[in-house]
């Protein structure tokens, strides 16, 4: 038997295993299992807030381990508690694990008949110079399917926004074409179907006709098939029933099929037959517009300048800018108010991955060059604008994205007193309000600290 604080926190230390610290402490600091009804499991939370969050964004994560601890688990529930109360918390109570049958748990998103989540639509996707071409490939397909672009073969760095590509093609070719039959997979999958089949017997027949009875197959993570004879093997027959009946099939990788290695031939070739395009990192306007996008659907709202901050912060990865906006709309929502600029400094840097360290000299120098500047007139006592103006970016870029200290900065920088160096990063602040070029130039000169 056991107990139901065991049980909590022994999931605690697996969920704490598959999030990043910020979002554990955020989220699950403050719960806990306050009853066990007949196979229904209720966590207690704090607020609506958070109550809906755990709904929307972990109920999966939350579901997935507590069934692995225990199986007959049919359901979970979230309930607004006080905690410190501790009537509320059956701590001693046991859970019922008697029953044997494993009822389905709900799936908040995933259609289980085509593996595609609703959520994602070109509805709410953002269109940018990043994905201008995938994203122009995708609405021929949906208006023509096998005709043009077949196959459609995207790739690009994670969290660039493929799998939400690839999968609003998919609900959109299920609105548009209500008879055919679309389905999802990924890669590992795809291989884990196979080789089930092929450790039982007279299986494989049914593998080939589970897959092959599509219309549509979209195959995420093409580029974990290196090593897999087997399954490269599978996927090309595969690939030829589907060109030669006039079925689409959609891949997405993380890099060009050229450059997977372990990749037979023979795919790469079929692969080149149709359309293969590259999702690049979002542009400053692009993160802007995304970072928009996702805070018109939150409840709680976030400031124009917040927004323009993590846009000139976080780079390359859409994922990491949508996990640091909630991270923000979170918090103002626990504080019930908007927060100051060192609040949204401090939440951002501990949710982000940490930047490669550089020196103070390594960045005068590289911004120095920027500018058209020998390094040594940074230093100089001058108040030659292009100097100054340079100087002061200097200064931004190491408080802001390297967090040094700012009598630290004055001292490297000619030994200027650290109220100078407040005033030139105020400065460069207010000017990036309304400064769409000086958001360029910041956006410049961070790419190279990448």
């Amino acid at each position: 038997m056991i107990e139901t604080k065991e049980l909590w926190g022994r999931c605690l230390k697996e969920i704490e295993q598959n999030v990043t610290k910020a979002n554990f402490s955020t989220w699950f600091k403050n719960t806990a299992i306050i009853k066990e009804d007949e196979g229904s499991i209720y966590i207690g939370v704090p607020n609506e807030f958070v109550k809906e969050w755990l709904q929307n964004k972990f109920h999966k994560l939350i579901v997935k381990t507590l069934v692995e601890q225990v199986p007959s688990i049919r359901s979970v529930e979230y309930s607004i508690t006080k905690l410190s109360d501790k009537k509320e918390i059956q701590e001693s109570r046991p859970l019922i694990t008697e029953h044997k049958t494993e009822l389905p748990l709900r799936d908040l998103y995933i259609n289980k008949d085509d593996n595609l989540n609703p959520k994602y639509t070109f509805d709410n996707f953002i269109v940018g110079p990043f994905n201008q071409l995938p994203y122009a490939a995708s609405q021929a397909i949906i208006e023509r399917p096998a005709s043009i672009y077949n196959p459609f073969f995207v790739y690009g760095n994670t969290g660039l926004g493929k799998t939400h590509l690839i999968q609003s093609v998919g609900n959109a070719l299920k609105k548009n074409f209500p008879d055919k039959k679309v389905f999802y997979v990924t890669l590992e999958k795809f291989a884990i179907d196979y080789t089930d089949s092929l450790a039982m017997k007279n299986t494989n027949t049914s593998f080939k006709e589970k897959y092959r009875k599509y219309d549509v197959l979209i195959i995420d993570d093409i580029q974990f098939i290196d090593k897999m004879e087997k399954t490269q093997d599978e996927l090309f027959h595969l690939f030829n029933v589907f060109y030669e009946n006039n079925k689409q099939i959609i891949f997405s990788s993380d890099k060009h099929p050229n450059h997977i290695k372990g990749l037979e031939e023979r795919l790469k070739s079929r692969f080149a037959q149709g359309m293969i395009v590259d999702v690049t990192e979002p542009d400053y306007e692009s993160r802007v517009a995304i970072l928009k996008g996702k805070a018109a659907q939150q409840i709680t709202k976030v400031s124009q300048e917040v927004v323009m901050y993590l846009a000139g912060l976080i780079q390359g990865n859409i994922r990491e800018l949508e996990g640091a906006l909630n991270i923000i709309v979170c918090q103002t929502e626990i504080k019930g108010r908007q927060l100051t600029e060192e609040e949204v400094r401090l939440l951002v840097k501990n949710s982000i991955k940490p930047k490669k360290s550089v020196s103070i000299e390594e960045v005068t120098r590289k911004i120095a060059e920027h500018f058209h500047l020998d390094e040594s007139s940074i230093y100089e006592k001058t108040r030659r604008k292009e100097i100054v103006e340079a100087r002061q970016m200097i200064m931004y870029i190491l408080r802001e994205d390297f967090n040094i200290s700012y009598p630290l900065i004055g001292q490297k920088l000619g030994g200027k007193d650290h109220t100078t160096v407040m005033h030139s990063c105020d400065k460069i602040k207010r000017e990036l309000k309304d400064n769409m070029v000086l958001n360029q130039d910041v956006e410049k000169i961070r790419t190279m600290f990448k």
